[in-house]
């Protein structure tokens, strides 16, 4: 959730793996939209292996399955949102949307005060 030059991101993670956060949430909205993980892949200006390793990594990370690939020719292949995939897709848009009231609130402006726009280097 970008907030001029200082920003929210929720990431939820699972182990060791980035199970969701802000891309995986565009590229399951963009698999709903283009009906592939392929096409998705195109719309997000990334290529199908970058997609398909998220994909595989959500897959990993989520019982059951968020994307569900369909085998076969004609307009019965490509890939779908699951029932699963739908249902934490929107709560992760809920979460964004509470953590845009988050950085309203008066803690996340006296955090800002000490925030630089952007990291010292080492030179």
């Amino acid at each position: 959730m970008k907030l001029g030059s200082f920003w929210l991101k929720i990431q939820i993670a699972c182990g060791d793996a980035l199970a969701m956060g802000p891309g995986k949430a565009d590229l399951l909205a963009a698999i709903i939209a283009e009906g592939s993980i392929s096409g998705a892949g195109r719309a997000l200006g990334m290529s199908y292996r970058r997609a398909w390793l998220l994909v595989d990594e959500m897959n990993r990370c989520f019982d059951p399955p968020l994307v569900e690939t369909l085998k076969g020719g004609g307009r019965e292949r490509g890939a779908k949102v699951s029932a699963a995939g739908l249902a934490v897709l929107e709560a992760y848009r809920e979460m964004e949307r509470e953590a845009a009231a988050i950085a309203e609130r008066p803690a996340y402006a006296r955090l800002r005060t000490y925030l630089r726009d952007a990291p010292v280097t080492n030179d």
